[in-house]
């Protein structure tokens, strides 16, 4: 039998490619995805498991057999509707999805994080993602592999206004953002850290490792 890859978040941004480039590669034989709604496609290798998160131990043997986790949970405050919700989505919830991906042997850990992030800025929102970080290392998976996109470029299931407004400038300025101080900040395709994902996801890497927006610009074109 080949691998199993679970992909959690599957309906945002990233989840979508990231589920859509996993079912066409010759390497899995299945993809099962975490959801709260059935999805709007079907494919032979596709298994959708409807599932609580307030109560994600309920679906343990989801992760049973699976190779390689791809955590794309993440939401925003004007969303999630206060800072205490937002935390739910992206820290206790990814942190479940990784206790339970360890205690059922999963090998590879893949998670969407940001650039920028680190526990111990003021900014809310990345002081969240580098918490959330910092917890992932401590679990001991054989390989974690920590992805910090900038802005991201693609169509999402909902409209941002602000983000749809900033990547119109964003695209329409790329050619600036290029050095040490600037190329942090690029916008990036969402294809990209996808399709990065899933090639390091299909390995067995070891250790703890962190992709920067710079290497997931690299990465993604060399997935092309």
């Amino acid at each position: 039998m080949g691998m199993i890859a679970l992909v959690v978040g599957a309906t945002g941004l990233v989840g979508r490619l990231v589920t859509d480039e996993l079912l066409r590669r010759e390497e899995l034989d299945e993809v099962r995805v975490l959801v709260r709604r059935l999805p709007d496609v079907t494919h032979p290798k596709l298994k959708p498991i409807l599932v609580e998160w307030d109560r994600l131990d309920r679906y343990s043997d989801a992760f049973s057999g699976v190779h390689s986790v791809y955590c794309c949970l993440g939401t925003t405050i004007k969303k999630a509707g206060s800072q205490q919700e937002f935390r739910k989505v992206d820290v206790d919830y990814v942190i479940k999805t990784a206790e339970l991906a360890k205690r059922h042997g999963v090998r590879q850990f893949m998670a969407v994080s940001s650039a920028g992030a680190n526990p111990k800025v003021r900014n809310f929102y990345l002081r969240t993602k580098g918490e959330t970080e910092q917890r992932l290392g401590e679990i001991g998976f054989r390989g974690l592999h920590l992805f910090r996109p900038s802005l991201l470029l693609g169509d999402r299931p909902e409209q941002r206004f602000g983000e749809r407004a900033a990547s119109v400038l964003m695209t329409a300025f790329d050619f600036a953002f290029r050095g040490p101080k600037l190329a942090p900040y690029r916008a990036i395709p969402a294809v990209k850290v996808a399709k990065s994902m899933v090639n390091i996801g299909l390995t067995d890497m070891k250790g703890h490792h962190i992709y920067t927006n710079e290497v997931i610009h690299v990465l993604g074109e060399a997935a092309d």
